[in-house]
Order: structure tokens, then sequence, then C-alpha cells
């Protein structure tokens, strides 16, 4: 059983996992650091696709996040695996489509499947939308609206705490 004192384990998801899931790793990182919290979680990221595998962040996710003194180049896109529904407390998806998936493959328990833009307090519908075939804009607009919810995450993952796995 893991240690009810261990770190919150927490996967960011989409599709790709080059734009929208590594720039809310990149602000949960943030946020925990500036809140003096890093050392209380583990973030990471994946996509439901493998289609990108090993690749870094795309180039405007990365410059966004930088505008912000938030660095992600050193990420690499991963397809989500079974393991990840063994190890992680918590998965935030991007939108439905990527939470559905999670949910077909079954064991993580519903509650702990969470959709990031339930989180953003502007929010009126729950889906970030995916900006990879815009412009800088899309960007820009999924930042901001990823910024918004990292604070009501963060503070939801700890008033809920790890769950305890056999």
């Amino acid at each position: 059983m893991r240690n009810p004192v261990s770190k919150i384990h927490v996967l960011v998801l989409c599709k790709g996992n080059i734009c929208r899931s590594p720039l809310l790793e990149g602000l949960l990182h943030h946020r925990a650091d500036i809140s003096n919290l890093s050392g209380s979680f583990d973030f990471d990221s994946a996509g439901t696709s493998a289609f990108h595998r090993g690749e870094p962040p795309d180039p405007r996710s990365t410059e966004v996040a930088a505008r912000a003194a938030i660095f992600i180049s050193h990420q690499r896109s991963r397809p989500l695996s079974i393991e990840d529904l063994r190890r992680f407390d918590f998965i935030v998806a991007m939108d439905r489509a990527n939470r559905r998936f999670v949910t077909e493959l079954g064991a993580f328990p519903d509650e702990r499947l969470l959709l990031a833009r339930h989180f953003d307090p502007d929010a009126s519908e729950h889906d970030v939308p995916d900006p990879w075939y815009g412009g800088p804009d899309g960007f820009e607009e999924v930042f901001a609206m990823l910024e918004r919810a990292t604070g009501p995450l963060l503070d939801h993952f700890t008033a809920t705490g790890p769950r305890l796995q056999p």
C-alpha cells in the first residue's frame, strides 16, 4: 500500500501531449513551486495518441509558457499507459474525448478523473480547445484558461489527497 504521506501524483492528459497538457503540467509545477508545495506533488503529462511520442512541446506552447517564465521545452510527449492508471492519484483531461478514453480503459476512479476546465472560474464549457490547427492567439487563449484553473486544481488535489492503493 502507498504511504499515506506520499506525494500526490497528477497526470495531465490531452490527445498528442504537445500543446495543452505540457502547458498545464508546466503551470502546475510553477504554481506548486511558488506556493512552496512542490515537494507535495509529482506532475506528468501524456497523450491518448502515440503519434508525437518523444517530441518536445509545440513551439507555440513553449513560447507562450516562456513569456510567463515557465519553461517546458524539456518535456517529451508520451502515450498514456495502463501503468498510469495505477500510478496516478488524479488524471486531468483537457476535454471530454480524452476523459472518455480513460473511462473506456476502466479501472480509474471517476471522482479522480477530472476535466481541467471544470476548475476555470470563467468557463462556459468544460473542454479546453485544441490550439494545434490555429495560430498563436489560440495558444494564448488556452494558456489563460489553464492558468485560471491551476490554483483551484491545486486546492482540489490538496484537499482531496492521494488515494491509497493495494
